[in-house]
């Protein structure tokens, strides 16, 4: 055989990408790549990288790890994109120096960038801790997914809770010729609430129609940049120190400089840019020297509540709409009212797919599945079941679903029981919170069946969860873990590292939030 060109050792590429680079140069040259000498590495583990662990827990974890990987343990480990980047990917641009900005991760709040500023600074100060090696940075699923945008129509947003509730939950239905897979996300890029664009422009003083450089660095009009262009519900630590810099008087200046930096109690709590504005108001600086420094207003990531084999051309979504008073004014969520109050019908929203990243119905449709969703964490479930039953899957079906009270908040009620009633979905238990004295959770739905869920698991069920990850998800974990210890009659060391391999094997997946 002739000679075969093979990638040198020092190619900075992954094992992965080596493997797949010596496979092309021999398909092109025609044969095969001489073997290498040694095995490649085992692929990296990142132990950190679930958002039920706390952050001390995390970074724990992470201990003698290099800087990019202790950074990658401080993010919130949800993979929700609102950054740009995946945990991982907004880690190792910020170890290459690539990217400035530490306030990006916005699950984990001020806690993270707080976190990030410190080991970015000891980093600093310690150059002994290794670094990743200069490579090109792997385009993260989102920012992949992002580049495919399309137009989606918006056809309806239904309520889904009964008049009396406090909740206000709704069944947003696009029509989109998008391809996807049940267990994917939808990327909606929302625009911000018109009344508080209005109420910081005329807290500026300025014209709408002022021409400003967005932090996309395109020129817009000021009102346009303002909806559709900025973060302004969370300002950036960098537009507070321009907030800081310009303010004329100086107690407000140092207010906001300690906000920037972190402070715990430094002005408002969990301030807008309307809160700091109104707050400070010797803080004026030019507006696009402002506007600048805001953070780019990211799209916001829905679980996808259909199958394309159930019904074509459409996309649904379940949505809570986020409304409360704070500081004596509105706050709305950005995307959740977007979608339930501000389009009409035949309104065009732009959108994209994001393929899900572990959360896949298994391979055989004859396995069993559990699925824990309480709240709006029923969505992926109801397109699993739709999924389910056009495929024509005989494995049995178990949904656990929670909210406050059966009257109001149940979810889906008529299809759930229709599914029951016809057999598709073989067991259906709730855990309605508020419709008795002592609070009952999933979870507590979970211990009473504890025996039925270690026969399933025995069966080869896999395991699903959907919701919230710091409260929800973490006692759903502690609740998984004592049954699989006393139904297996494992300690509790035994009963997590079995748990653990569930989840190696993807047979206990999570899309939690």
């Amino acid at each position: 055989m002739g000679f075969m060109p093979r990638l040198p050792e020092t190619a900075p590429f992954s094992p992965s990408q080596r493997a797949w680079l010596d496979g092309y140069l021999a398909g092109l040259f025609g044969g095969n790549p001489e073997p290498s000498a040694e095995p490649p590495p085992p692929a990296e583990d990142f132990p950190w990288h679930d958002p039920t662990l706390l952050l001390d827990e995390r970074l724990a974890l992470a201990q003698g790890r290099p800087r990019e990987r202790v950074l990658m343990a401080a993010m919130a480990q949800l993979d929700c994109g609102q950054c740009g980047y995946l945990c991982r990917t907004y880690a190792e641009a910020i170890a290459r120096g690539e990217e400035a900005s530490l306030t990006r991760c916005a699950p984990g709040g001020k806690p993270t960038s707080r976190k990030l500023k410190e080991l970015v600074a000891a980093f600093g100060a310690m150059p002994g801790v290794p670094a990743a090696p200069a490579m090109p940075a792997p385009l993260s699923p989102e920012a992949a997914a992002a580049d495919r945008p399309f137009e989606a129509r918006f056809c309806a947003a239904r309520p889904l809770n009964r008049p009396g509730s406090e909740k206000d939950t709704r069944h947003v239905v696009l029509a989109a010729a998008a391809g996807f897979e049940v267990g994917d996300s939808l990327g909606v890029a929302a625009r911000n609430a018109p009344e508080l664009v209005a109420a910081i422009i005329a807290c500026l003083g300025a014209s709408p129609e002022t021409p400003v450089l967005a932090p996309d660095g395109v020129e817009h009009r000021l009102a346009e940049a303002l909806a559709e262009a900025c973060e302004i519900r969370r300002p950036s630590d960098q537009a507070i120190e321009v907030l800081a810099s310009r303010a004329l008087d100086r107690d407000h200046s140092l207010v906001l400089q300690a906000m920037a930096e972190g402070y715990p109690g430094a002005g408002p709590e969990d301030a807008d840019l309307l809160d700091l504005l109104e707050a400070f108001p010797s803080a004026r600086p030019p507006l696009s020297e402002l506007i600048s420094a805001l953070d780019p207003l990211q799209p916001r990531l829905y679980s996808i509540a259909s199958s394309p084999k159930h019904v074509a051309g459409e996309i649904h979504l379940t949505v809570a709409a986020v409304r409360y008073q704070k500081r004596a004014r509105r706050r709305l969520g950005v995307a959740s009212t977007f979608l339930s109050d501000r389009l009409a019908p035949g309104e065009k929203v732009r959108a994209f797919i994001r393929p899900a990243a572990g959360f896949r119905l298994p391979a055989s449709p004859d396995s069993p599945i559990i699925m824990i969703g309480p709240g709006t964490g029923i969505a992926p479930f109801r397109a699993f079941l739709q999924e389910r039953r056009a495929i024509g899957a005989r494995g049995r079906n178990w949904l656990i679903f929670g909210n406050p009270h059966r009257d109001g908040d149940f979810l889906f009620e008529d299809e759930l029981l229709a599914w029951c009633g016809d057999g598709h979905l073989t067991r259906l238990d709730t855990a309605f919170s508020r419709d008795q004295d002592e609070k009952i959770y999933v979870q507590h739905r979970l211990l009473e069946r504890a025996a039925e869920l270690w026969a399933w698991l025995g069966d080869g069920a896999h395991l699903y969860v959907c919701g919230d990850a710091m409260r929800m998800a973490r006692d759903v974990d502690q609740g998984l873990a004592y049954i699989l210890g006393r139904e297996g009659q494992m300690d509790a060391a035994a009963a997590k590292a079995w748990l653990a391999r569930l989840a190696a094997e993807g047979r206990y997946q999570k899309d939690v939030y």
